[in-house]
């Protein structure tokens, strides 16, 4: 059997493992239509922690509902990228019907007629329009649409507002649409403080976090049985142990532990093989690119803050850097916005992401300034 692991970032594992309840609850939004509170949500985590692979699986979940879903990243010209989709869609859907959307771009809205002179020219309908005239032609086929957002938090300011405002307008007309974002939790928060986008702050909010060792250790042990592959309860706790409930670490210690294993059962060299692998793999996927987009300063508090075994203050990271507190929260803010870092308490804060102490005391002569 191929190995069913997927350690690539976004890709679908073969178990998500410890998030039934999100799909649940989102699954119940759709049968409850227009309106529901899980067709408006923000998803926020650290980096690693499934926030594109939960996407993923909600928007599977609805297209197998029968709805017409759009995946995106927010980057310059989403709103154009999306109106071209619409206008793809309502062609593809309506066959014949092609010309439904000239048809009723000057529809009222859902569930009103129209007005048109099917001759006379017209002009290229708006974004709404074309929304419109793609959730009118779903909802009477008993379906809808749905968006999901991934990196919400690099969307252009001025497109986020101008995304908030049409989905807006379209959900107070009953249209079947559902819009889903991901993000860092830190930047979602600095770009929702705005009052355009009020909206979007009324959306339902989903926090990923790390999952229970439990947890991960089931969803191991039951792919590995799956695959006809033999993994002790010690070694399927081992392997646990390693992730730190870390999404992304899962995928690579059971990756590397099933490469080690060859074709016979799990053994606890290969156990000790493929954790030891992963937390490589960990370092020049996750922690290498992540660092590099981070200035010198930035770089320079994080190894600060790797001589500390956990939490660290804001007052000794100061101390260490030689700057005031006040210079030092400056970068602490960047940080968090960056999820590299989160909150650990008052005036505290550690790393998000498991291994990147090691990480980074493995290569601080690298990384700080001089």
């Amino acid at each position: 059997m191929a190995n069913p692991f997927k350690p690539t970032a976004g890709a679908t594992p073969p178990l998500l493992v410890g998030r039934n309840r999100v799909i649940e609850e989102f699954l119940e939004s759709l049968d409850d239509g227009p309106g529901a509170p899980g067709l408006l949500e923000l998803i926020t985590g650290a980096r690693g922690v499934g926030k594109t692979v939960m996407l993923t699986a909600l928007g599977d979940s609805a297209r197998e509902r029968g709805w017409v879903v759009v995946d995106e990243t927010a980057r310059k010209g989403l709103m154009d990228r999306l109106a071209a989709e619409f206008t793809r869609q309502l062609s593809q859907l309506a066959g014949k019907e092609r010309s439904r959307l000239t048809s009723l771009s000057l529809s009222t809205p859902l569930g009103g007629g129209s007005a048109t002179l099917e001759h006379a020219p017209t002009p290229e309908p708006s974004w709404r329009q074309k929304a419109r005239a793609l959730t009118q032609w779903l909802a009477e086929h008993g379906t809808g649409l749905l968006l999901t957002i991934d990196e919400v938090h690099a969307i252009p300011r001025e497109e986020l507002r101008a995304l908030s405002a049409e989905v807006q307008h379209l959900i107070r007309e009953g249209a079947p649409i559902g819009l889903l974002m991901a993000g860092l939790p830190k930047a979602v928060e600095e770009l929702l403080n705005d009052d355009i986008t009020t909206f979007l702050r009324r959306a339902e909010r989903i926090e990923l976090g790390e999952l229970t060792i439990d947890d991960v250790c089931e969803a191991l042990k039951s792919t590995f049985d799956a695959g006809e592959k033999a993994l002790s309860n010690d070694l399927a706790q081992e392997c646990a142990n390693a992730t730190g409930g870390y999404p992304f670490m899962i995928q690579l210690v059971g990756y590397q532990v099933w490469k080690h294993s060859g074709d016979g059962p799990v053994t606890q060299p290969a156990v000790a093989a493929g954790t030891t692998a992963a937390r490589l793999r960990l370092g020049n996927l996750v922690h290498a690119p992540a660092l590099r987009d981070l200035s010198d300063v930035d770089r320079t508090m994080l190894v600060c803050m790797a001589k500390d075994d956990g939490p660290s203050q804001i007052a000794d990271i100061a101390e260490r850097m030689d700057r005031p507190v006040n210079y030092v929260s400056v970068y602490r803010n960047r940080l968090l916005a960056a999820g590299i870092i989160k909150t650990a308490g008052y005036g505290k804060v550690d790393f998000a992401a498991p291994y990147l102490r090691e990480y980074l005391r493995e290569h601080a002569a690298h990384l700080v300034m001089e």
